[in-house]
């Protein structure tokens, strides 16, 4: 029989739609969570959701719409009887130096990377601490551990997660939930088609280059996995996780 250690607890997991949300839900519905997809591409939720091994809901949300944002976290508590975890995935990634950048950028990663997970956040704490406790996992970056040209408002904003993060994990130790922030280095996934400056597509594809092989999303994900399948008194604070090829 196959080990579930997720059998009966429930999952949100924002950006679920691809790269790390998608393999994060993978994961948890083969470790035996009920999970709850959310992100803006229906038709891809629904096509991940029929792979998954157990039970699962999908809802169309922008996380930055806060009515949006919480109507989806309260409906996955109603819908599935409790909730027991959040993973905050979505994200942008708009690279850049700060002199001469379209602005409407930095407010798309401000809304999202922040904004959006602040408010998540807030509507699941009550609820995961009423369910019994469980965990908020963050999901980062290394550039919210060291700072970058180009990258100077990404870095404000993954920089705050880390700083949200260890902050709220202080305060939800005393109703039982865990907060862990998960930093990846250079992941395969969408945020990089997100750029369209050549300077700062040439910069990547050198930084792929020089790596070798990177990582993949099942790599963030079974970090995620394992975090959350800990005994209910260890709290792994934060996870970073490089290619052995990234030297930063």
């Amino acid at each position: 029989m196959v080990d579930q250690p997720l059998a009966g607890r429930v999952a949100a997991i924002t950006g679920a739609s691809s790269g790390i949300g998608a393999a994060t839900a993978t994961a948890l519905s083969r470790a035996g969570a009920t999970v709850a997809l959310a992100a803006r591409r229906r038709d891809r939720l629904e096509s991940l959701a029929e792979r998954l091994e157990g039970p699962s809901s999908i809802h169309e949300v922008d996380v930055t719409d806060e009515e949006q944002a919480r109507s989806f976290i309260e409906s996955a508590h109603a819908e599935h009887g409790g909730l027991h975890g959040l993973v905050n995935n979505a994200g942008v990634m708009l690279l850049g130096a700060v002199d001469g950048a379209d602005t409407a950028g930095w407010r798309r990663m401000l809304d999202v990377n922040l904004w959006g997970l602040l408010v998540c956040t807030h509507a699941a704490l009550p609820l995961i601490a009423q369910s019994g406790g469980g965990d908020i996992v963050n999901i980062s970056s290394v550039a919210g551990r060291r700072a970058t040209a180009g990258a100077a408002v990404y870095n404000m904003t993954k920089f705050g997660v880390h700083a949200f993060s260890e902050a709220l994990r202080q305060e939800a130790l005393h109703a039982g939930v865990r907060v862990t922030v998960v930093a990846p280095g250079f992941v395969d996934t969408e945020l990089q088609a997100h750029n369209t400056d050549p300077l700062v597509r040439q910069g990547m594809a050198r930084a792929r280059e020089e790596i070798g092989e990177i990582l993949q999303p099942d790599d963030i994900a079974d970090a995620v996995a394992y975090a959350v399948t800990r005994p209910p008194h260890v709290c792994l604070n934060e996870v970073v996780v490089l290619p052995t090829g990234q030297a930063r």
